[in-house]
């Protein structure tokens, strides 16, 4: 990855491999932190990061951490046969 501070969303699109109109739908929906520049959007290069999955934020790790807890709790007994088997 180059050293920019801000992608567009075609480069996005490139980067993550998946359609433009892909990008700006995920865009819009909150999917892809991006900020408005004049007509276009533009990424931060932190934010690419996360999308390649390379970083996780800590509220990130907070949702697996509760989710996994959640599951543990519910499904213990389980698990613990399955690991046996």
């Amino acid at each position: 990855m180059q050293n920019k501070n801000l992608f567009s969303l075609p480069e996005i699109a490139e980067i993550l491999g998946i359609s433009r109109v892909a990008v700006y739908k995920k865009v819009k929906s909150g999917l892809i932190r991006a900020q408005k520049v004049g007509r276009a959007y533009a990424v931060e290069a932190k934010d690419v990061e996360f999308l390649l999955g390379n970083k996780l934020s800590s509220k990130q790790k907070r949702v697996i951490d509760e989710g996994v807890h959640k599951t543990v709790k519910e499904y213990g007994e389980v698990l613990q046969m399955l690991g046996n088997q």
